[in-house]
């Protein structure tokens, strides 16, 4: 079996290099990441200069781009052959609710599916970094599954784990993606030559956390399994957008 690895955190970031540590136990692993953190690039390509991949010491490959950038330069240029599965993370921090939109762990699992290739993206829901084992070996879990019953055909599974001890784990719950309030304002500041900048704010209290969703479940202690599609057709409006136009 084979495995393309990516994030958004960087190509030296610790949960990274756990879970391609753990992955490559029972596959051949690729890892090819963005060279610096990335974080909320969401899905963004690079058309306004070349990229450059490079090779670290490790054996990862690291490019001057976003984490789409880093799968869709591996498996249309770098690798013989498309893998067999594309796994993203370990994030450091979760991406639930309104964060899968902007997430770069989610975006480079997201290229993988829509080069047809079954991707897992899998984050860690604390900034504290305890446990990226716990998440690495709930990867490895669904690897394995997936590696016995594959998918009929190429899935997108957002994955977000608690930072607790792997035995002290809920299970898994299929959930749904929860919602945000809106964020907090930005946090404006004064650099050193006296320009004011701004700084994005914190992302707002979940306000969509009941049970079924993703929150919901990770706060209880249970993994949360987030199946994703890409399209964004709202198909119950189509009528009332007939309805504004036929006026």
């Amino acid at each position: 079996m084979k495995i393309l690895i990516s994030n958004d955190d960087g190509y030296f970031a610790p949960g990274l290099a756990v879970l391609a540590d753990t992955l490559a136990r029972i596959a051949e692993v690729t890892v090819v990441a963005p060279e610096r953190d990335r974080s909320g690039a969401s899905n963004s390509l690079t058309l306004d200069r070349p990229l450059q991949l490079r090779q670290a010491a490790n054996g990862y490959y690291f490019v001057n781009g976003t984490p789409t950038d880093c799968v869709h330069l591996a498996v249309t240029s770098l690798l013989d052959s498309p893998p067999d599965l594309v796994v993203s993370g370990i994030n450091h921090g979760s991406n639930m609710g309104d964060d899968t939109i902007y997430s770069g762990t989610v975006a480079a699992a997201t290229e993988g599916f829509l080069l047809g290739i079954p991707a897992f993206a899998i984050s860690l829901t604390s900034k504290r970094g305890a446990h990226y084992q716990t998440a690495a070996q709930v990867a490895l879990d669904l690897v394995l599954r997936h590696q016995s019953q594959p998918f009929a055909a190429p899935m997108l599974l957002n994955v977000n784990v608690p930072d607790i001890p792997y035995a002290e784990l809920r299970g898994i719950e299929i959930t749904r993606l929860g919602r945000r309030h809106k964020a907090e304002g930005m946090v404006k500041a004064e650099n050193p030559r006296g320009e004011t900048v701004y700084w994005i704010g914190a992302a707002g209290a979940a306000q969509d956390a009941g049970p079924g969703t993703d929150f919901y479940a990770t706060a209880s202690g249970a993994v949360s399994l987030t199946p994703l599609q890409i399209d964004l057709t709202a198909y119950t409006q189509t009528d009332l957008v007939k309805d504004w136009l036929a006026r």
